[in-house]
């Protein structure tokens, strides 16, 4: 099937079989690996992009359902800063220590910027519970929601 979609700010025309995953268009087809896939069955939160500005697991979409469709996966999100800087979630990430081996860290960080946006000034449990669909098998979390309250405060603070 053809298929017309933007993924990063790109325009791209596919042509894939109908039954083809969002993730595995992105990491296969178009070679955007940064999408990790950790599970197949939407546990794990390591595939999460964003469809139109929400996040979803891409693991779960069939990728002909977003014709039409605006795709950000973690290659693109630094791309929506200004020349070669990191986006501030991804710099909140490094500066706290909020990854380790950083297979979950796509997912997080994709997760986290919807979160911030959504709500400039997250409490430390409203980012756990936001984070219960994401699962890091390395830390404790804890750097990991401290990353995301400094990114979320960070991205708040570019906006003003």
């Amino acid at each position: 099937m053809q298929l017309s979609l933007t993924v990063n700010g790109r325009a791209v025309q596919v042509d894939i079989p109908p039954s083809t995953l969002l993730s595995d268009l992105l990491r296969e087809t178009l070679g955007l690996t940064g999408t990790h896939i950790g599970c197949d069955t939407s546990q794990c939160g390591a595939c999460v992009v964003h469809v139109n500005g929400r996040s979803v697991k891409s693991c779960t979409v069939l990728a002909v359902a977003l014709e039409g469709a605006a795709v950000l996966s973690i290659e693109g999100l630094a791309a929506t800063q200004s020349a070669a800087e990191l986006h501030p979630m991804q710099t909140a990430f490094h500066e706290n220590h909020g990854l380790q081996c950083g297979f979950c860290t796509p997912g997080m960080i994709m997760s986290s910027v919807e979160l911030a946006t959504l709500n400039p000034a997250p409490t430390e449990d409203q980012v756990r519970a936001w984070l219960e669909g994401n699962i890091c098998r390395c830390t404790g979390y804890q750097n990991i929601v401290a990353s995301v309250l400094a990114g979320a405060a960070a991205m708040h603070a570019q906006e003003v």
